[in-house]
């Protein structure tokens, strides 16, 4: 009879380590498949950027400085490797600013302003810049998802055994977090 309880325990225990490591396969690959989403819409965007470029470069006096430096951000990201997350994001951000250059200049250009395709593409990227917003939103989630369990008794015991390593949140740029400094003088306000 202690037999049967001890080996119903043992068969209870691994059912519970088994399901435990197989939870913290899924929230890794959940944290993967999240960054995999980010990945697709930064090559939707550098896909993108080469029409961009070419419909601006039809407006004469355009400046030649924003739309290399967008060609060069945007090369910049596509050499960078997958896994090195921060630098990818880091090298995005800069081309999305950038990228905010070429709007504000194009501002000047009413023919550019008019033109169709230019349109279209504002929206697009203007689109697929608010689908990389939802899907950093969507990686950080996950992550803090898959961190907890990895900080969580007794899930944090199996992932150091199994040499679990948590995943890095994606950081907002310093100069984003600033606050923005709003002047109501002479406004009557």
């Amino acid at each position: 009879m202690i037999g049967w309880i001890i080996f119903g325990i043992v068969v209870v225990l691994i059912l519970l380590w088994v399901g435990i490591y197989n939870g913290l396969v899924q929230a890794r690959m959940r944290t993967q498949e999240s960054w995999s989403q980010i990945d697709v819409q930064l090559k939707r965007r550098n896909d993108l950027i080469p029409n961009l470029v070419e419909t601006v470069k039809g407006s004469a006096k355009f400046e030649q400085g924003t739309l290399e430096k967008v060609v060069s951000l945007r090369n910049a990201i596509t050499q960078t490797p997958t896994s090195d997350h921060q630098k990818t994001m880091a090298l995005s951000d800069q081309l999305t600013n950038g990228l905010k250059s070429i709007f504000a200049v194009a501002e000047a250009y009413p023919d550019l302003k008019a033109s169709n395709q230019y349109n279209k593409l504002m929206e697009e990227l203007s689109n697929t810049e608010n689908k990389i917003a939802y899907s950093r939103q969507l990686f950080n989630t996950t992550t803090a998802n898959y961190n907890t369990k990895l900080q969580s008794f007794p899930t944090n015991l199996i992932a150091k055994l199994h040499s679990f390593k948590p995943s890095e949140f994606l950081e907002t740029p310093a100069e984003e977090r600033e606050v923005v400094k709003v002047s109501f003088n002479d406004q009557g306000l």
